[in-house]
């Protein structure tokens, strides 16, 4: 089963982008691995990624990328078309850019050449270590610890709901350094798997398996090299970091939501009763016309929101102000609709559609928890609210 490419040919995209498409269809579709395990899989997937040149898309050409710098519509691309295939591969690629995205903003130059490149190749698993048990949403309310110790830093404290925790080489990590100053006196960190003081066994199970770990730093020793960015500008960090992959978290809801209408599709026109099939009904015809709109309702807003920070990345500094809440709507809008998408192709399939192991059974698990990472849809609405507000 592959997925549509008409919508490249709209002006959204270029023809860098195009010529990305035709190498990861047919490479996506004759990929196999076992995801009974989806820590193995997910190191698996990075493995073949890196070996297929396309986690060359995670970093800047000066450190083995594919492109001149991390383009949002190449992630949208990839995303869209490995989360129609795998949920476990967009993952997977999610993660090593996510991951190593601060240190593309603001690595310095011998932290750039010694992750970027081992990054680009699969070579290491990359984290983004944000999150505590109080700290979701609310980032100020951070607890870790980052104090001088001399001849570095020494972190103290937990991170939970980290990606990747557990399998990953390095970690990004985000702790307070001025704790009276809120956002403000956050610091990043790169923090390796062997540091000194670093727990990662503490494993989390979730009802759509991929790698989460809860991380614990007991007076963990880091050098002073490993300070990622400027002194307390950790926030600023994140939040950049962050809204580079917020329209391609809404490409991995999109990609779900192809998934989902395809199945549905084959589905109705295979399935038989009362001497016709099921996609004979006009309810069925409906349903799927609904199903089609919400799709391209999400598209249409999560490719804007690429091209808009494509463009504004170039300097259009209008375009810049309205990008963070155009990525919030394709977000919000795309994993919402998506959910919707996936809960009526579950509906459609009848009892199929609950029986473990078919594909719209996986997607109604996998889809739920893009309505809360990277931002949770109440959070999204904030934004573009204040967004409206603003005018």
């Amino acid at each position: 089963m592959q997925p549509s490419t008409e919508h490249l040919s709209l002006p959204f995209f270029a023809a860098e982008h195009r010529a990305l498409a035709d190498a990861l269809l047919p490479w996506a579709a004759a990929q196999e691995v076992d995801e009974a395990d989806d820590r193995a899989a997910c190191r698996d997937w990075v493995a073949l990624l890196g070996q297929g040149g396309f986690l060359r898309y995670c970093v800047p050409q000066a450190f083995g990328g594919a492109l001149e710098r991390l383009d949002s519509r190449a992630l949208v691309v990839l995303r869209e078309t490995l989360a129609f295939h795998s949920p476990l591969a967009d993952f997977a690629f999610a993660m090593q850019g996510l991951g190593s995205g601060a240190i593309t903003l603001a690595g310095s130059p011998a932290q750039q050449a010694q992750y970027l490149g081992a990054v680009a190749r699969g070579e290491k698993i990359a984290a983004f270590a944000l999150s505590e048990a109080e700290a979701g949403s609310d980032v100020a309310a951070m607890a870790t610890r980052a104090v001088p110790d001399g001849e570095g830093w020494q972190l103290d404290g937990a991170k939970t709901w980290i990606s990747n925790g557990g399998i990953a080489d390095f970690y990004c990590v985000f702790a307070k350094t001025e704790p009276q100053a809120g956002t403000r006196g956050i610091t990043a960190f790169v923090v390796d798997a062997d540091a000194r003081g670093l727990d990662t066994s503490e494993h989390i199970a979730v009802m759509a398996p991929h790698p989460l770990a809860t991380l614990r730093f007991e007076a963990c020793g880091v050098p002073a090299a490993a300070q990622l960015g400027e002194l307390n500008g950790g926030f600023k960090l994140a939040m950049r970091t962050l809204d580079i992959f917020r329209a391609s978290v809404a490409a991995a809801a999109l990609g779900f939501a192809r998934r989902a209408l395809a199945e549905a599709v084959a589905h109705a026109k295979g399935r038989k009763m009362f001497g016709q099939t099921l996609a004979d009904f006009q309810l069925t015809q409906a349903r799927l016309g609904e199903m089609a709109a919400l799709v391209e309702a999400a598209a249409q807003l999560t490719y804007r929101a690429a091209w808009m920070r494509d463009v504004a990345g170039l300097g259009t500094p209008a375009l810049a102000r309205a990008y963070t809440a155009a990525a919030a709507m394709a977000k919000m809008t795309a994993t919402e609709n998506a959910q919707r998408v996936i809960d009526m192709a579950l509906q459609m399939h009848g009892g199929l559609g609950v029986k473990v192991g078919t594909k719209v059974e996986s997607l109604y698990r996998d889809i739920r928890s893009l309505r809360i990472y990277e931002g949770a849809t109440e959070v999204q609405q904030l934004i573009i609210g204040k967004s409206v507000l603003q005018g």
